[in-house]
This record gives structure tokens, C-alpha cells and sequence, in this order.
């Protein structure tokens, strides 16, 4: 039995089965899933009880310092989530006087979005929090920091020439 913080090496086990298989994705994409894992459990309790979720704190932090009022489908492809999901978010904050949307004069189907002053402030009073406790999680990486920020912003890159490439 493995413990909780060693991983199973499902690379090597898909290895064995399948040796014509390249499982060297693995190595990068496990770590990216598993990382992405810790960092929500970590967060969770910041949620107990406040005004908003992660999604919707996500939503509102992209619309809190917009120039103009933002197209729900931009804020789909900006946050990396469906438009659907994207839209049932919309909709909870709006609901609470989170944010405003009002067809747009352009595309009758789009709906242009902007952050309310209750949003602003409940933005104001979660995003601190979060950041703090993201500071929290990631201050004993020290030295180490800026060569995990180089290495992260390359595969940002990276993937992001690919994923447009693909749209194209």
C-alpha cells in the first residue's frame, strides 16, 4: 500500500501493459492533475460559509478591473471553462447582485457582463483571502520559485500555441 502523498505510478504500470504506448505525457500532465488536486483541498475552507465559490470568485476576479463589459463566451475561453458552466455562474451572481448582464447591442444571442458594487466588494473581501493562503501553500519553495514560474509560464506557452494552433 502506497501512502497518501506517493503517488502510484500508473506511468510504469501502463508501461508493462502496454509497452507500445509513449506514457512519457504522464510525467507532466500526473503532477499538473495532482497538484491541481492539492491546491483546491487546500482551499476549500476558505469557502466555508463565504459569499461566493472558487468558480464564482474565478468569474468575478476576471470582470473586477475590465475596461468594458465582458462577453460571457470571452469569459468562458479567459477562465478555460464551458460556456454552459460559465453561464450557470453568471446566473447564481447575478441572482445575489454580483454582476449585471444586458444584451449586447452587437449580438443579440451575447450577453454582456460587468461587476456590480456588491461584486466589487465581495471580491474585495475573498480574493485577499485566497491569495494569502495561496502565499501560505507555496512560501517554503523559496529559492526554487522563479525556476518553477520560468518552467510553468514555458508549458503555458507551449500548450498555448498548440490550443490555438488547433482552433486555427
Amino acid at each position: 500500500m502506497t501512502s497518501p502523498s506517493a503517488p502510484v505510478d500508473f506511468r510504469a504500470m501502463w508501461t508493462a501493459a502496454r509497452p507500445d504506448l509513449d506514457t512519457s505525457p504522464m510525467d507532466i500532465v500526473g503532477p499538473i492533475k495532482r497538484i491541481e488536486a492539492m491546491v483546491t483541498t487546500a482551499l476549500e475552507p476558505l469557502y466555508e460559509g463565504a459569499p461566493l465559490t472558487a468558480p464564482e470568485l474565478d468569474a468575478l476576479v476576471q470582470l473586477r478591473h475590465a475596461q468594458s463589459p465582458v462577453i460571457a463566451r470571452r469569459l468562458a475561453e479567459t477562465l478555460g471553462c464551458s460556456r454552459a458552466a460559465v453561464s450557470k455562474t453568471l446566473a447564481k451572481l447575478e441572482r445575489r447582485g454580483f454582476v449585471e448582464r444586458r444584451p449586447s447591442p452587437a449580438d443579440r444571442r451575447a450577453a454582456l457582463v460587468t461587476v456590480t458594487p456588491a461584486g466589487c466588494d465581495a471580491i474585495d473581501t475573498m480574493f485577499p483571502r485566497q491569495l494569502a493562503a495561496e502565499a501560505e501553500l507555496l512560501d517554503s519553495l523559496g529559492a526554487e520559485r522563479e525556476r518553477v514560474v520560468e518552467a510553468l509560464n514555458l508549458l503555458e506557452k507551449v500548450l498555448q500555441q498548440r490550443v490555438t494552433g488547433q482552433r486555427a
